[in-house]
């Protein structure tokens, strides 16, 4: 098990956690319930997010310039989030950094957060975990969930800070309970692993609800485990299968392979080999590490020896069809 969700301002990926981001309108609308100095700024904030959301990145950079230029930290934010991702604009880091350090220096929350990003990854200024600390912290220290996860991690990994994983776990807590998915899930494999708390299956399955019931895709794994095993919850090999099920369909490679598993061996579900085979074999293709990938690769030619050409056949045509779902909604 990784913790995870670690951005701010775009989708990212470190060794430590799995990346599941925070979706990018879901930061501008936070950024719309902030406080506004007047009607019209609030209008065109909110003209800009309608345009953007349509994918009109032009009429919204139109909307939203205008209102960064005259200090505006909010519209400053979004102007940056548009460079940063190449969104009616030329990506551009040093251009992101610049709107993002000017609505972070305003006392901006998300900005903050956005900067602390910038820093971790060295997009567009040299690599420094102290300095995104020091932004996560602010964005953190006013309520931030984002914040207050990214800071987590920071603490959990030993990044630009001594490792600490009671720390890590008080800021995942701030954040998971106001409701941030990753942060919750976060928080599971804290109370999983024992790390800077005291062993609870049971919170660690409950923190693993939360968020798999908003559509995270490590903690429904994680939790489909939690059932498999009865670790913390009931032994419910069918409740394993689910979220096993909606982990795999969102390209979790491991949750294919147990779903694969389950299938194979007629737990949770009817005994199906083209079905086994199908998971085991999109986990196969989507593996990076040598040894999983082999592990993954071996048990699909197990079930193949069972197999008729046409179940083969098949399955290999399932899952042909289930990489493509997940590519276009990984954006690939």
């Amino acid at each position: 098990m990784s913790v995870g969700g670690f951005s701010c301002e775009a989708q990212v990926q470190y060794t430590h956690w799995n990346s599941v981001g925070v979706c990018m309108w879901r930061i501008l609308l936070v950024l719309m319930s902030i406080a506004l100095p007047c009607e019209g700024f609030a209008n065109a904030l909110a003209d800009g997010l309608a345009a953007a959301k349509r994918g009109d990145y032009a009429t919204a950079l139109r909307h939203w310039r205008p209102l960064a230029e005259r200090g505006d930290a909010v519209a400053q934010h979004n102007v940056g989030t548009m460079y940063y991702n190449g969104w009616g604009v030329p990506r551009d880091s040093l251009e992101a950094l610049k709107w993002y350090r000017k609505s972070a220096d305003q006392g901006n929350a998300v900005g903050q957060c956005s900067l602390g990003d910038m820093y971790r990854d060295g997009r567009g200024v040299a690599q420094s975990y102290a300095e995104a600390v020091k932004w996560y912290r602010k964005s953190a220290d006013q309520g931030f969930a984002v914040g207050q996860n990214n800071l987590g991690i920071m603490y959990d990994a030993g990044l630009g800070v001594t490792k600490d994983p009671a720390e890590a776990f008080r800021w995942y807590r701030l954040a998971a309970e106001q409701g941030y998915e990753p942060a919750q899930k976060n928080l599971g494999h804290m109370y999983f692993e024992g790390s800077g708390v005291t062993k609870d299956y049971g919170a660690a399955a409950r923190w693993f609800q939360r968020s798999a019931e908003q559509d995270n895709a490590d903690a429904q794994h994680s939790l489909g485990m939690m059932y498999e095993g009865g670790l913390g919850v009931t032994q419910h090999y069918a409740e394993a299968v689910k979220w096993y099920r909606m982990a795999a369909e969102r390209g979790v490679g491991d949750a294919q392979y147990k779903l694969g598993f389950m299938y194979a061996t007629g737990k949770g579900v009817t005994k199906d080999l083209v079905q086994a085979h199908r998971w085991y074999n999109l986990a196969a293709s989507r593996q990076t590490d040598p040894k999983r990938r082999a592990q993954y690769t071996a048990s699909r030619d197990q079930v193949e020896k069972s197999m008729t050409a046409e179940q083969i056949a098949e399955a290999q045509r399932l899952a042909r069809a289930d990489a493509d779902l997940i590519s276009q909604r990984e954006g690939r």
